[in-house]
């Protein structure tokens, strides 16, 4: 499709100075009044290569300008150039590009040939899969789905916590207060009970510390109990998890947790100890940080034993020697950001030059009302529950709305599961905030269904008009500023996806099928569509297919299904 921002960046080149194309690009606005123009260009950059004031510079360069046949006039306003597109020609640019590139429309092959991992998600072995857990694992997939669409090679690991020293507090509790078959019957909430009367009773037992240590050290030894308990806790629990990612259609390429690296410390370590960067301190091992700022990290404990951070220099070590990724994201929460800065700081000194292409992409905390979650007090929320009530939720308000409807569980499970993962992508993933079912369940304003219903609107729409649709149209009957709304919206999509990857931020797109929505919606209430005049009728069909394809790709790359009934 023709970039017309693009286009307009190469028309002003020849009066910018020596202002190169990607700052012209970027200095290019779309203004808020659509009387101001459909771009504007600021002049005040100017004034120390024309001399001039701004205003001055604005007026003769709209003199002066010979305009391509993609805009009908600029005008000068204030220190701004105004410009104005061909409405018809715009019009069927866009149209005409969404129409014949359909699902692609959006993307880009600006990664081809480029591996970007992407690790997400994570959750700890025979730990709840609980509301905090949400986050990481729709933003982390959302990302996955973006850098796809833009061309590159993505890998999905799921980097689950199976290894620590919770193991070892784990089965010590298993083996003080467990039973078997009552674990295997409901594997992690039991779990999380022996896991929590672990601490109550390490309180008062504080030798129990001790003894999970010790077990933890056998673990990391090989001992053969310890082994087979440490297998089937992490069996039982993806067990678990896998049917939290089935229902949220998520899949991973890699499920090497922390365990999968333990084997791979030993080199990595000899690697620091090459560097001259590894030093004793009280028994331990450390890489002293404190020139840039940062506590020392940590690399082995005075028994030997490894760490968080350990593991994870080896698995960006394996990584980069395993799929040489032009990209290694980790879409962790922002209380690590120490702990990732610790770690490229550490690539960095064993002379990683790649240690710059790893990127901690983080987000804010989910806590509940009564506090923050706490799998030791047993404070959590089963992400299962949410996403099963929300469910429950939707067919209630369908049966109300639209009893007869076919595949009431598919279209149940389609929009409720689409409601939770559409809240958590709405708004910036940096902010913190406080978990509310009410919130969650609310299906009104500017919501995952609300997109959605707008979807099967203009599915509807088309199926009633029953007609095959091209490129065949008459874009001078779209002239209208209602119609041009919308197209202006379908215009930016690809640059909205563009800034979504560059900024690691899902909710960009989010905001943007909103206002989509929002835009045809208006158009729908204040247009008869299927009318008698044959060519209005196709001109505006146009409309409704690009707006239906573009809220299909948009839901697609947020991990969302887009139902064509409602």
């Amino acid at each position: 499709m023709m970039d017309f921002k693009m286009k307009l960046s190469q028309e002003l080149k020849p009066h910018m100075g020596d202002m190169t194309q990607e700052e012209i690009l970027t200095s290019i606005e779309i203004p808020k009044n659509t009387d101001m123009g459909d771009f504007a260009f600021p002049c005040f950059r100017l004034a120390k290569v024309y001399r001039k004031a701004p205003n001055m510079i604005a007026q003769e360069l709209a003199e002066k300008m010979e305009l391509s046949e993609a805009f009908d006039k600029v005008e000068s306003v204030g220190g701004y150039l105004n410009f104005f597109v061909n409405k018809a020609f715009f019009t069927q640019k866009v149209l005409e590009a969404v129409i014949t590139e359909k699902s692609t429309y959006g993307s880009s092959d600006m990664g081809v040939g480029k591996n970007v991992i992407l690790e997400f998600s994570s959750p700890n072995i025979a730990k709840p899969f609980h509301i905090g857990h949400i986050r990481t694992t729709v933003i982390g997939n959302a990302l996955y789905k973006i850098y796809q669409f833009l061309g590159y090679n993505t890998i999905a690991i799921n980097h689950l916590g199976d290894y620590g020293t919770q193991f070892g507090k784990l089965i010590v509790a298993f083996k003080n207060w467990g039973d078997e078959e009552t674990v295997r019957a409901n594997p992690i909430p039991e779990l999380l009970k022996l896991y929590v009367k672990f601490h109550e009773v390490a309180e008062e037992q504080p030798e129990l510390e001790d003894e999970s240590r010790a077990w933890f050290k056998k673990l990391e030894e090989g001992e053969e109990e310890a082994l087979r308990l440490w297998k089937w806790f992490r069996e039982v629990s993806l067990d678990e998890f896998n049917r939290v990612y089935n229902m949220l259609g998520i899949t991973f390429d890699s499920y090497a947790g922390e365990s999968f690296y333990s084997d791979k410390i030993p080199s990595v370590v000899e690697m620091m100890e090459q560097k001259g960067i590894l030093k004793k301190s009280q028994g331990a091992e450390i890489v002293d940080l404190e020139a840039y700022g940062m506590p020392p990290a940590l690399i082995r404990k005075s028994d030997g034993s490894s760490l968080y951070i350990t593991r994870d220099i080896a698995a960006a070590v394996y990584r980069k020697d395993t799929y040489d990724f032009h990209k290694n994201v980790y879409v962790v929460g922002s209380q690590q950001i120490l702990h990732f800065q610790q770690i490229l700081k550490v690539l960095e000194l064993m002379g990683f030059e790649w240690a710059e292409d790893c990127v901690h992409v983080p987000f804010g905390m989910v806590s509940l009302e009564e506090g923050t979650i706490s799998t030791r007090k047993g404070r959590v929320v089963f992400l299962e529950d949410v996403l099963k009530q929300a469910v429950e939720k939707t067919k209630e308000i369908i049966n109300v709305k639209n009893p007869n409807i076919e595949n009431l569980e598919t279209v149940a499970e389609q929009v409720g599961i689409g409601a939770v993962v559409f809240q958590e992508l709405s708004n910036n993933r940096i902010k913190d905030y406080t978990f509310d079912w009410d919130k969650v369940l609310n299906f009104e304003g500017e919501t995952g269904p609300y997109v959605q219903y707008t979807h099967a609107r203009a599915s509807s729409v088309l199926r009633k008009a029953g007609m095959e649709l091209d490129t065949s149209f008459d874009a001078s009957l779209l002239n209208d500023e209602v119609s041009m709304m919308v197209i202006k919206e379908l215009q930016i999509f690809p640059e909205v996806v563009q800034d979504a990857h560059r900024k690691n931020e899902p909710s960009i797109i989010t905001r943007q099928i909103i206002d989509v929505a929002q835009a045809f919606n208006r158009f729908y209430h204040d247009h008869s569509i299927l009318v008698e005049d044959v060519e209005l009728k196709k001109a505006r069909l146009a409309v409704v297919y690009a707006v239906k394809q573009v809220l299909n790709n948009g839901l697609s790359l947020l991990g969302i299904q887009a139902p064509e009934k409602m």
